[in-house]
């Protein structure tokens, strides 16, 4: 399917690994040009290399943690592209915890990776779309949205609060032709997977459709939700877990 995005321009962070590459890596192959917004130089680069040939793809080190480095981020990725379509929020999970076991210090660092960083990015890149009439973005959070993980407890905290945003920013920006939409992600085959359980395919027996997810699906997902096709859906947020979540809505 043709998405109708080719020439069009995306940021992406936590793109050097798991679902933010793939996403990338969708959306490169839709035609689009991407940045791909990462803490660490050397991952930046062996992902780079990953994408197709013919991909125009850039890299940026930034920690979307910092305020200020989103700020500038979004601003050489403006520069380098002559634009921003598109932002992909995407960003590691805090640690592991229980309410017993978590500080409340560690709050705020949580806060700031899953929440404020988003904020900070979409004050960014709300203006420019504005500007163009035209925009997306696509926040990856997590289904303990709908029902909270156990030992996640900053994740959980700072993930619904994100959605909470979102959704209130849908309702602004879409008469500017912007569409804000959150994809929920389930268990799927990523290095924080790995590092959180460590027979990951022993869990495929808890998932209705018998497998952990692939990232490479859920970035066509993703990729999709940036469409021209989607610019009717906005406000939304999407479960993508196969069938795990239990709850009606």
């Amino acid at each position: 399917m043709d998405l109708g995005i080719s020439g069009r321009r995306a940021i992406v962070t936590g793109g050097s690994g798991g679902l933010g590459l793939a996403t990338a890596k969708a959306l490169a192959a839709a035609g689009v040009r991407v940045v791909i917004v990462s803490r660490d130089a050397t991952n930046l680069a062996r992902a780079a290399s990953e994408f197709a040939p013919g991909s125009e793809v850039d890299t940026l080190v930034a920690d979307v943690a910092d305020p200020e480095r989103v700020v500038t981020m979004v601003r050489e990725a403006h520069d380098i592209m002559g634009g921003v379509d598109i932002l992909i929020a995407n960003a590691g999970g805090p640690p592991p915890g229980t309410f017993a076991s978590t500080p409340f210090e560690a709050y705020d660092a949580a806060l700031k990776l899953n929440l404020l960083s988003t904020v900070a990015m979409c004050r960014e890149v709300v203006p420019i779309m504005r500007e163009s009439r035209w925009g997306r973005i696509v926040a990856v959070t997590s289904t303990s949205v709908r029902e909270p993980i156990e030992h996640l407890i900053l994740s959980n905290t700072a993930r619904a609060g994100l959605t909470g945003f979102l959704k209130t920013l849908a309702r602004e920006v879409a008469g500017d032709g912007i569409t804000v939409n959150t994809l929920q992600p389930g268990l799927h085959l990523t290095g924080r997977l790995a590092a959180l359980y460590p027979d990951p395919d022993a869990l495929a027996a808890t998932i209705p459709a018998g497998f952990v997810g692939d990232p490479d699906d859920f970035g066509h997902v993703a990729a999709f939700m940036c469409s021209t096709h989607a610019r009717f859906m906005t406000g939304v947020s999407v479960p993508l877990d196969g069938g795990a979540l239990r709850g009606l809505q």
